[in-house]
């Protein structure tokens, strides 16, 4: 990432500037059918202009890559929050509602053991063979598993021996990559019955948004830049004034708010930057279209380097814990470690890189490119634990550091994104997204770190 912009530490703001990203192809064409990430990724992409945007952004080809490149101001209308499920008591209005949940679950079956056959028992022959088409898309387009996290029902009409059914489901869809892509989406069925049963005759998304019940979050009140450090792309904590070998933090996938503008959000400790030009770092980052659709990666990146995705799948919700630590003294050598502590599933590397151990940070960041820096999507709330440091040899949390707050500031220097008080833990504390709109601040784009 960067230095922290405006922060009075910062000796040179100039940092060399990263390689430009050559923009991948488009996604290909959408289909008319099941178009939420679990039926057709191809449909969240589609139709969109591509923007560029420097490499260290979004790491080049992965979805989430493309995903952010593709947004513009003529993109598809917002989805609100999803409306509240309506417990349905009728026994017809059940058996509707069981067999799209069955078809959901079979489909989730089918992409994991890549075979469509286990999805022919709730589809009419015409829709299975829709069906097993689109599995065949997603399979190419390197989709490795779909999961259905969340479902509420909007109206259901039964005519004799026919039904439509509307539903607002939330998938998250994993990529070979590790990328995980995420979208809530708007689902008309339409139902038949065979043999007394009820089957699936097709499965249409309307552009209509689902209805919307949840209130938007409280703005967070103000912090007063004079009473601590402030920047225009990095809020968190830092600590400078001793040498540093290893840093390490936990923290929580954000769930990305389903309405407002377009934005990216990474989340990363780090060591160097504050006060230097250097800095290595590595977390996770998600991107928002702004339509309901948003992906999420983890990434590491050694300044002025660009930034490289690495293969750990994460999702909204997942505790993630990162740390970097210098393998023994003045070496150049670092073990940069991920545990996905919801999945179980860890990373780790050994990389070379020259550092000043100047600083420590716990940050949430808003990237940059080339133009300057990207807007801060709507994260809602980041919480950190477990936060240390290894600091002139003896291992510290944030109070034993002297970590320093740091508020984030739009273009209107109005705060952006805060940080909580450090926990009675001395270890904790979070990062809160407020009401202020992204407006990008008037600073040439340096990539991640550099503040």
């Amino acid at each position: 990432m960067s230095a922290v912009y405006d922060e009075p530490r910062v000796q040179d703001p100039r940092v060399t500037p990263e390689a430009e990203w050559t923009a991948p192809p488009p996604w290909p064409p959408r289909r008319p059918q099941r178009r939420h990430p679990g039926r057709l990724l191809a449909a969240a992409i589609a139709g969109l202009v591509l923007v560029g945007v420097a490499a260290e952004t979004v790491p080049p080809g992965t979805p989430g890559h493309q995903l952010w490149t593709t947004i513009t101001a003529g993109s598809p209308a917002a989805t609100p929050a999803v409306a509240g499920a309506v417990p349905q008591v009728d026994p017809q209005l059940a058996a509707i509602q069981a067999v799209i949940q069955k078809a959901n679950a079979e489909q989730v079956q089918a992409i994991a053991a890549q075979n469509p056959s286990v999805m022919s028992d709730t589809a009419t022959p015409a829709h299975y063979q829709q069906l097993v088409q689109i599995n065949q898309n997603l399979l190419a387009q390197g989709v490795t598993s779909i999961q259905l996290t969340n479902i509420t029902w909007g109206p259901i009409t039964i005519n004799g021996s026919t039904a439509t059914a509307t539903s607002y489901e939330t998938w998250v869809t994993t990529f070979s990559d590790s990328t995980t892509m995420q979208s809530t989406d708007t689902n008309v069925y339409a139902l038949v019955q065979q043999n007394g049963s009820w089957i699936i005759q097709d499965d249409q998304q309307p552009t209509a948004a689902a209805p919307s019940t949840g209130q938007p979050p409280a703005p967070v009140a103000p912090v007063s830049p004079s009473a601590q450090g402030t920047s225009h792309n990095w809020s968190g904590y830092a600590a400078t004034g001793g040498s540093y070998t290893a840093v390490t933090g936990t923290w929580t996938v954000p769930q990305l708010a389903p309405t407002g503008a377009p934005g990216v959000g990474a989340t990363w400790v780090g060591i160097g930057g504050v006060n230097s030009r250097d800095l290595i770092q590595a977390g996770t980052q998600d991107v928002s279209a702004g339509n309901g659709q948003s992906q999420f990666q983890a990434w590491i990146e050694m300044l002025p380097a660009p930034s490289q995705q690495v293969p750990l799948a994460v999702a909204p919700g997942d505790s993630v814990t990162v740390s970097i630590t210098q393998q023994s003294a003045g070496s150049g050598t670092w073990q940069i470690a991920f545990k996905n502590n919801t999945s179980g599933q860890t990373y780790q590397t050994t990389v070379h890189y020259a550092s000043s151990l100047s600083s420590a940070e716990w940050i949430e960041e808003a990237p940059s490119g080339p133009n300057g820096i990207v807007p801060l999507d709507n994260f809602g709330s980041v919480a950190f634990s477990s936060a240390s440091a290894v600091q002139n040899g003896q291992t510290v949390d944030l109070s034993q550091a002297g970590a320093q707050p740091i508020t984030m500031l739009n273009g209107s220097s109005q705060p952006l994104a805060v940080p909580s008080a450090i926990g009675s833990d001395g270890s904790s504390f979070s990062v809160a997204r407020t009401a202020a709109s992204a407006t990008p601040a008037a600073v040439p784009g340096r990539g991640r770190g550099q503040p």
